[in-house]
């Protein structure tokens, strides 16, 4: 959702300020990212008994420290692929964590609330997504499509979360979530497609099919 241009601008902009600042403490990057998956786990809580805007606030943080981490590792030339895998995984964890804290709340207080099936149908999605693209990448396939990517994702649920809008915005999630999903399946079957026509004709042309 938001342009390549303005994602490699604010990621070339945080990469300066991160290295005249954290680049210069003893500070490392899995110490970040771990600094912020710590925060999730504490915003479970506050989900959970219904603290909705101070999670949102802890999730917001939580994300900055995500956002900053592998920036981070770049000023310090500490960049692994051991770091980037615990960075994705504890993501993966963060985001299934956010949606069992609301799920937990709304099945406490309101079991028969359309809202329990909306955590469930929402935190489907966006597992879905993070998966699509993982597999379609060891396939060797681009898949870096999609309306909401995980940034998306999380500042919509920030929003809900601080404006007490957070109903509205799981029945956005739930939809927008599969509909990227499904988006990177089509993306993912058209360069399938065309690898398929693209083989078939390079041997029809060594067969000498073509004149």
């Amino acid at each position: 959702m938001v342009p390549k241009w303005l994602d490699a601008k604010i990621r070339r902009m945080t990469g300066v300020i991160v290295a005249k600042t954290l680049g210069r403490t003893s500070l490392t990057a899995t110490e970040l990212t771990l600094s912020g998956f710590a925060l999730i786990i504490g915003s479970v809580w506050l989900l959970a008994t219904g603290s909705f805007f101070w999670a949102g606030c802890l999730i917001l943080v939580a994300s900055i420290f995500d956002m900053l981490d592998g920036a981070l590792a770049r000023a310090k030339n500490e960049e692994s692929q051991l770091g980037a895998f615990l960075d994705s995984t504890l993501d993966r964890y963060s985001e299934v964590f956010i949606f069992f804290g609301l799920l937990f709340y709304y099945y406490q207080n309101t079991p028969g609330s359309v809202e329990v099936m909306l955590v469930f149908v929402a935190g489907t999605g966006s597992l879905l997504i993070s998966y699509a693209r993982a597999r379609a990448e060891s396939l060797d396939f681009d898949c870096k499509v999609g309306l909401l990517e995980r940034p998306e994702r999380i500042v919509m649920i920030v929003f809900g979360l601080c404006t007490g809008w957070i109903s509205i915005i799981l029945w956005v999630l739930a939809i927008l979530t599969h509909l990227t999903a499904l988006q990177r399946i089509l993306h993912v079957w058209r360069q399938s497609r065309r690898n398929t026509i693209a083989k078939r004709s390079v041997s029809l042309m060594q067969r000498g099919d073509y004149q």
